[in-house]
C-alpha cells in the first residue's frame, strides 16, 4: 500500500487523524524495517503515530510483524526480563547477582540489548552483558544479530530523539521462546497497556511498578500478575526482608555500574536474592514470593 495513506492517518489532525486497521499496521511496520521507503517518511510516521498516540492492537500488529523476522532459539525453563533499550541512569542492574541464586532451581535468565535507542543516554544492558563476566544461566540475546532489521533503523529514530513505538514493542522480543516474563511499568495505565499486547506470548506474565522501566525491585514496590480475570496486584516491600538500600547516582557511570555489580554491599546483595525470590514466583518455581524468598534460604 501507499505508505503516504499511513502518515495521513497519523499526521493530519484530531478530525482526520484515525487508527489503522491491523493489515495496514501489519503493512506499515514491514515497509518500515525493511526501509521500502525514505528515511523522511519513516521519520515523519514515527513522529505523527506518537503524537497521535499508539492503540494497543496496533502495538501488538507491530509485534506480530517483528516476530515474522526474528532468528529465534530455544532456552528451556527461562523467564525474559522487559529491560527498556535506552538504559538507565541512577543506579546498576540487579540480574548478574540474580543469576547465581536461581542455579539450583534450574531457572534461566534471558535478557536482550542493543546500542543505546533514544530517548535517554544510559546504561544499557548491551553495556553490561559485554563488559563483564555473565553466570552461565544468562542469556544475552543482541538484537543487531536476533532482529537486525529493527536495529538498522536506530539511526533513523535517533533523528526524532524522542520515544517512538518500538520503546514500548521492543521490550518484550521474546527471542528465546521462554514462557515467563517479568517487566516494568511506572504508570498503572501502562501495566494494563503491556499485558495487553505480551501477555497472551507467555504462561505467566507479571509488570512491577518502577523507576526507569526496570524489572527489578530497589524498594517497596507494587506488582500485578495477570490472570484470566484482570490483574492481581501485590506488594513486594525490602524492608519486611531487612533490607534497606537507599544508594542512588545522579547518573551512573558504566565503570560505576560495573562496580557496584562486581563489589556489591550487603544490602544490595540482599536485593539480589528478593529479586530472585520475584523470579522463582514469576517463574512457578513457588506460590508466593515469601515461599520463595524462604527457599532461597
Amino acid at each position: 500500500m501507499n505508505f503516504f495513506k499511513y502518515i495521513k492517518a497519523v499526521g493530519t489532525g484530531p478530525k482526520s487523524n484515525r487508527e489503522l486497521t491491523q493489515e495496514e499496521m501489519k503493512d506499515c511496520i514491514r515497509q518500515i524495517l525493511n526501509q521500502e521507503v525514505q528515511s523522511e517518511l519513516i521519520v515523519a510516521f514515527l513522529l505523527g503515530w506518537r503524537v497521535r498516540l499508539e492503540t494497543n492492537a496496533e502495538l501488538k500488529a507491530t509485534l506480530d510483524v517483528c516476530n515474522e523476522y526474528i532468528k529465534k532459539v530455544n532456552i528451556p525453563n527461562s523467564i525474559e526480563l522487559g529491560f527498556p533499550y535506552d538504559g538507565k541512569t541512577d543506579g546498576t542492574y540487579l540480574f548478574p547477582l540474580v543469576a547465581k541464586y536461581l542455579k539450583k532451581f534450574d531457572l534461566n535468565i534471558v535478557v536482550s540489548g542493543d546500542i543505546i535507542q533514544p530517548a535517554k543516554d544510559g546504561i544499557t544492558v548491551k553495556d553490561i552483558a559485554t563488559n563483564i563476566k555473565l553466570d552461565d544461566n544468562i542469556h544475552y540475546f543482541d538484537r543487531a544479530e536476533f532482529l537486525p532489521k529493527l536495529s538498522a533503523i536506530t539511526d533513523l529514530r535517533k533523528i526524532l530523539q524522542l520515544r517512538s513505538a518500538f520503546n514500548t514493542v521492543e521490550k518484550l522480543l521474546n527471542p528465546a521462546n521462554s514462557k515467563f516474563a517479568l517487566t516494568s511499568a511506572y504508570h498503572k495505565p501502562y501495566v494494563e497497556k503491556y499485558s495487553e499486547i505480551f501477555a497472551s506470548n507467555y504462561e505467566k506474565f507479571v509488570v512491577v511498578k518502577a523507576a526507569e522501566g526496570r524489572p527489578e525491585i530497589f524498594n517497596k514496590s507494587k506488582a500485578w500478575l495477570k490472570t484470566e480475570n484482570g490483574l492481581e496486584e501485590f506488594i513486594i516491600d525490602p524492608e519486611y526482608y531487612g533490607i534497606n538500600y537507599d544508594k542512588s547516582f545522579d547518573k551512573i557511570t558504566l565503570d560505576e555500574a560495573i562496580n557496584e555489580i562486581n563489589n556489591p554491599c550487603a544490602n544490595l546483595e540482599k536485593l539480589a536474592k528478593l529479586n530472585a525470590a520475584l523470579h522463582l514466583y514469576c517463574a512457578n518455581k513457588a506460590e508466593d514470593i515469601n515461599s520463595a524468598y524462604e527457599m532461597l534460604n
